[in-house]
């Protein structure tokens, strides 16, 4: 958003609590997936993912450009797997209901799905791919991010906590504090969304999966060097970001019966992030109703990476007095809570 509205002309200052990308970004395994992630109960915010996937291959070149940073950009397209026969049959409902939503699935006998991944173990009983799925590293991404800002003019003050949105000396005010900006506003209903995750690194380099591949409860996430995000955990446990053995034991088990191979790589680090999320699951986008200096970009819960380009034009588009008419403002949540 900083860098977005740079080129527009507004003057940008960026305050960050602690350092740039070092909260949820850190945590996050970067997965552009709208097309795992849909649900028949959220066609607005699969229309919105799908755009915003649209967008990532022009962002991330035009980032690259600018920056000479790479992103580990991957459009290696996903795999959704099965473990057994209930998650078989449940596989091909998730098909059925993508076909109906128009997207791009193809079912793959568990030895298709072998010949693309061989890594994945005899035992697999199906198998669903998603070629429109995408992949990206958002640590290097918030590293170009800062860096393309700041290049455009943007100021960007790392270590500094904000308390008092009304003591900012700005006639706008973006809030993008994710699971925290529920501190700045009631309008802001985001509650944090534990989940825990391990960095995992392969000692002979890359391939022992090229393609995120998915299941029930987890994924498997590979990166450009031979590492992978293996996650993550779902608990509803406040702002709590204890990592814990049951939850890494759970993570490496699920994985090790699709991907047998992940218990031989090395534990990097196992960490526990907080996604930011509300009560459709949908993000906070646009001016306040209660306070016309601010702007809320947060509660993107599983897909903030995703929805990053899209939020950017959004945001600066209402900041720039050319709001765009879409169905994730706050006010939905008071008319919801009028309605009941």
């Amino acid at each position: 958003m900083a860098w977005r509205a740079r080129a527009r002309g507004l003057s940008v200052v960026v305050l960050e609590r602690g350092s740039f990308g070092a909260g949820t970004s850190r945590v996050a395994a970067g997965m552009l997936a709208p097309v795992a992630e849909a649900d028949a109960g959220e066609r607005p915010l699969l229309a919105l993912g799908l755009e915003s996937a649209r967008r990532w291959p022009a962002f991330a070149e035009e980032l690259i450009e600018v920056t000479g940073l790479g992103l580990d950009y991957r459009r290696c397209g996903t795999l959704l797997l099965a473990r057994d026969r209930d998650e078989a049959e449940a596989l091909e409902r998730e098909r059925a209901l993508r076909e109906r939503m128009g997207l791009r699935v193809e079912r793959l006998l568990p030895s298709a799905a072998r010949r693309l991944e061989p890594a994945l173990a005899p035992t697999l009983r199906g198998a669903l791919d998603l070629p429109d799925d995408h992949v990206v590293d958002p640590r290097l991404v918030c590293a170009a991010l800062a860096r393309a800002a700041e290049e455009a003019g943007a100021v960007l003050r790392a270590g500094v906590e904000v308390d008092d949105l009304a003591a900012l000396p700005a006639e706008q005010v973006v809030v993008a504090a994710g699971p925290w900006s529920g501190a700045f506003g009631d309008e802001a209903r985001v509650r944090p969304v534990k989940g825990q995750s391990l960095r995992l690194r392969d000692p002979a380099g890359p391939g022992l999966v090229e393609r995120v591949v998915r299941w029930d409860g987890g994924y498997l996430a590979p990166r450009h060097d031979g590492r992978y995000v293996l996650g993550a955990t779902t608990e509803e446990r406040g702002f709590d970001t204890a990592v814990t053995a049951g939850g890494a034991y759970e993570l490496l088990r699920d994985a090790g019966e699709l991907v047998p191979g992940v218990l031989e790589l090395e534990v990097e680090e196992v960490l526990a992030g907080l996604r930011p999320g509300t009560p459709d699951n949908a993000p906070i986008l646009g001016r306040s109703q209660a306070d016309e200096r601010v702007v809320w970009a947060t509660g993107h819960y599983r897909n903030g990476v995703l929805l990053a380009p899209v939020t950017a034009d959004i945001v600066v588009a209402e900041l720039a007095g050319e709001p765009v008419e879409h169905a994730f403002g706050p006010a939905r949540f008071a008319r919801a809570g009028a309605a009941a």
